[in-house]
């Protein structure tokens, strides 16, 4: 049996080991929302197979572990677990990206619905299960070690869950507020990792044991921090102005030839955009000018300003409207004057934007409601509650656009329950596709008066291309049947739906080399790239 070190005779070591252990853990859970979101999102289904694979990791954990410390009471066993762990925990800068688009890729060829659940799930699985499993094994295993006297068997235990918790909630707030915004997801799960290999050292230290096996555990350290020190999530691209982290975003902005493209995720979508020629977008920001042009727009509200696309083409096309957006990253507001030449003229207010509607006591002729959490509306930015709101701060001949991102097809599908609920509120509604990409644009207004007028004002138009565009919006949008999808603030399942909606497109689009992987193989696929 291995010497037990002098350190734990007071017991103050083990309930240290017990508080990083509880740090760690959740510092841990929010890097993996932080290192799946850019793939996957951060919705409420993925931090929900997050904290379900994390909670079997640490069940299991305890079960093993209990087990474990009842057939030997030696903590160096403990110790070592805590370093395999940290170097886990270490290693996931280096290999999860790569891990991830791994089993994605395996998984779009293998299956064929829920993809992205799937695919999530997995990489959840694979990266996270084994470090969490072992730091599940040191509460009970602190348990043994640290009872010597069946009397005050409580207190141990209640000392232990406490220092644990207090560790929990360091490890809750220090990530979010302080590590990831500060200096990314990368160098925080470093930090961590660090802390826990330190811990197990020290042990080793104070027993005089195991030389090597520490040695080897810093070198793999130093390693990993050197070769994984890095924030890129996309890191196949070359022309990359910025990538970083906000408290609420991972962010990317990305220079093309002929434009400049800002996004919250790596693998799909595109929050916003410029124009390097200034001309039009070519996306559903064009489309949503018809707002402005049926209602004067004058006074106009963004909500979910993004880097201001839609605000800059407003300021081309309606110099002289007052533009007011509401956007709750202010990180992304900062890359608007950056990268994307925001108008100085405006005002940018860093909100909620349905908080901002309840405090605010202005009308206004066109709103946008533009807001996404990653792939989905915001639920609180979704219900009937809401786009009543929205209808009280418009004016009398106002219009709101709304930007439904996905277009999806078949009963019960996201767009449908935002059509429903949006004419519980509004007696004249129009919807059209926006050519080229996934986006839906629904116009909304009091009475059908105010929408029917497009056609006749986008003839007097000046600009041609404009012209052109707001007579197509008039000749082929459409009056949409409504039904009972009402999302209220009880009952607004926006991610789900989304998630399957943003499900049907991915395997539509990858239908075709499917179906030459079935044929031919992957030599088949590569071949046609």
């Amino acid at each position: 049996m291995e010497k037990v070190s002098p350190l734990l005779s007071n017991k103050n070591f083990l309930y240290a080991t017990e508080f990083f252990s509880g740090m760690s853990i959740m510092a841990v859970e929010l890097g993996a929302a932080r290192l799946l979101a850019p793939y996957f999102s951060s919705s409420q289904i993925v931090w929900t197979i997050i904290i379900g694979t994390i909670m079997i990791a640490l069940a299991l954990g305890n079960v093993w572990g209990g087990r474990r410390a009842d057939l030997d009471k030696n903590p160096a066993k403990l110790y070592r677990r805590l370093i395999f762990a940290a170097l886990w925990i270490g290693a996931i800068p280096v290999l999860g990206k790569y891990l991830i688009l791994a089993l994605a890729g395996v998984l779009i060829v293998a299956i064929d619905t829920n993809l992205l659940i799937w695919a999530a799930f997995l990489s959840c699985m694979a990266i996270f299960v084994l470090p969490l499993f072992l730091l599940g094994t040191v509460t009970p295993s602190l348990v043994k070690y640290a009872t010597d006297n069946l009397e005050h068997n409580g207190r141990i235990v209640g000392n232990l869950n406490a220092f644990n918790t207090i560790g929990s909630i360091i490890g809750t707030f220090l990530p979010t507020f302080v590590t990831i915004p500060a200096v990314g997801t990368a160098i925080t799960f470093f930090i961590f990792s660090g802390v826990l290999l330190l811990i197990g050292i020290i042990y080793f230290v104070s027993v005089g044991a195991n030389k090597i096996f520490c040695a080897v555990a810093v070198a793999i350290f130093i390693l990993c921090a050197v070769v994984g020190n890095s924030n890129s999530f996309a890191f196949w691209e070359k022309n990359l102005l910025y990538e970083g982290e906000s408290i609420y975003n991972y962010l990317q902005v990305k220079d093309a030839p002929d434009k400049i493209i800002f996004s919250t995720n790596v693998l799909f979508g595109v929050q916003s955009i410029k124009v390097k020629s200034g001309d039009l977008t070519g996306m559903y920001y064009d489309y949503a000018l018809a707002a402005p042009l049926l209602a004067d727009g004058k006074k106009i509200l963004i909500l979910g300003m993004g880097t201001g696309t839609f605000a800059e083409q407003c300021r081309k096309y309606f110099p002289s409207a007052q533009i007011t957006g509401v956007e709750i990253d202010e990180k992304i507001t900062a890359l608007a004057q950056k990268y994307f030449d925001l108008p100085a003229d405006v005002e940018v207010v860093t909100y909620d934007g349905r908080a901002f509607l309840q405090s605010d006591k202005n009308f206004y002729d066109v709103i946008l409601v533009d807001a996404f959490q990653d792939i989905s509306p915001p639920f609180q930015m979704s219900s009937t509650e809401f786009f009543a709101l929205v209808k009280n701060h418009l004016a009398k001949s106002g219009v709101m656009v709304v930007n439904m991102n996905i277009r999806s097809s078949g009963a019960g599908n996201i767009n449908e329950h935002l059509i429903d609920t949006i004419g519980k509120n509004f007696a004249a509604i129009r919807t059209i596709d926006a050519s080229g990409v996934t986006n839906r644009v629904l116009f909304a207004a009091d009475n059908d008066k105010i929408l029917n007028a497009l056609k006749n004002r986008a003839e007097s138009l000046d600009d041609e291309k404009f012209s052109r565009l707001m007579l197509h919006i008039a000749k082929n949008w459409s009056t949409p049947a409504l039904g009972e999808n009402i999302l209220t603030d009880d009952r607004a399942p926006v991610e789900l739906l989304s998630m399957r909606a943003l499900d049907n497109i991915i395997q539509q689009n990858l239908h075709y080399y499917k179906e030459i992987y079935r044929r031919e193989g992957l030599d088949g696929v590569l071949n046609r790239f």
